[in-house]
Order: structure tokens, then C-alpha cells, then sequence
């Protein structure tokens, strides 16, 4: 089963590299990581989305606990989240082409950020579903290049 996983660590040299060095070491597979500064410049978030079984889960979390620089660890996956990723999608263009695709950028409420004669990228934020949809649904036009954020989350409401 994936797993949302959200890490607040102390924002110092090295952090990434030892988080990514323990799922290595342990045979954990990463699918995404995400991380960034917090609210406090001292402290990023760190947004992991991982699968396995609640053994392999449960070592996961017990590991990331363990590591230096890590203050909070939890495990999003059944609690009330908001997730987004964001994809940057760059697509064939031709005049033939051109209103449908301007057409499913409006239905997926992307946005054009650049436009050449014979290509066009766009930029579209949601959870990873929408992007995965969103991929699918353009991938008849011919897709040049993507770039994907991974995926981004906060508990829901006040916690």
C-alpha cells in the first residue's frame, strides 16, 4: 500500500543525503520525496511517499525516527490530508491540435507557461491522481518532456 509520509527535520547540510541513504541501505523504495523550508527557516518539511506493508511501514517510520536530524514523523496516509504535485508538461503543438489542447488545459485548470511554433508546456497542480489523468489524457498529442514535483502534504485542519 503507498504511503504518504511528512517529516519535519532540522534544515541543515546533509539531511536529504541521510534519509535517502537509510531507505538505500534498508532496500526501502522512494517514489517521491519532496522537501522545503518551514514556516521557521531552521526546520523543513520533508514529504515522502513510499509503499509496503504495515512491517515494512512500521520500520520505515521507526527508522526515520531514529536518524539525527529528524524532530516529527508522521504518517499521513490515514489521517484527513491535503496532497498536490505539480507537473510541468511539455506537448508537440500544430495548428490541428491546437484547440483541443488548449480545450484540456482549461478542463484540468492548467496553466500555458511557455508557447513556441511547434510546442507548448503547461503547468497543472493537484493531487497525484489528477496529474496521472492529466498525463494520460494529453499523452495522444505527443509529449515531449515532463517534470513532476512530487507530491506535497499537510494534515487537514487544526492539528
Amino acid at each position: 500500500m503507498k504511503h504518504i509520509i511528512s517529516v519535519l527535520v532540522e534544515n541543515k547540510f546533509g539531511t536529504l543525503n541521510r534519509v535517502a541513504a537509510m531507505f538505500s541501505a534498508r532496500g526501502f523504495n522512494l517514489e517521491s520525496i519532496s522537501i522545503g523550508e518551514t514556516e521557521d527557516t531552521e526546520i523543513s518539511r520533508m514529504t515522502i511517499v513510499t509503499r509496503g506493508d504495515d512491517r515494512i511501514i512500521n520500520q520505515i517510520l521507526k527508522q526515520l525516527n531514529r536518524l539525527i536530524d529528524t524532530i516529527k514523523v508522521i504518517d499521513l496516509t490515514n489521517q484527513p490530508h491535503i496532497s498536490r504535485e505539480l507537473l510541468l508538461m511539455t506537448l508537440k503543438l500544430s495548428k490541428s491540435t491546437q484547440h483541443e489542447i488548449f480545450e484540456l488545459i482549461n478542463v484540468f485548470k492548467g496553466k500555458v507557461v511557455d508557447i513556441k511554433q511547434k510546442s507548448i508546456t503547461i503547468e497543472v497542480v493537484g493531487s497525484p491522481d489528477k496529474i496521472n489523468t492529466t498525463i494520460d489524457m494529453f499523452r495522444s498529442f505527443g509529449i515531449k518532456e515532463i517534470a513532476r514535483s512530487g507530491t506535497v502534504a499537510l494534515n487537514r485542519g487544526e492539528h
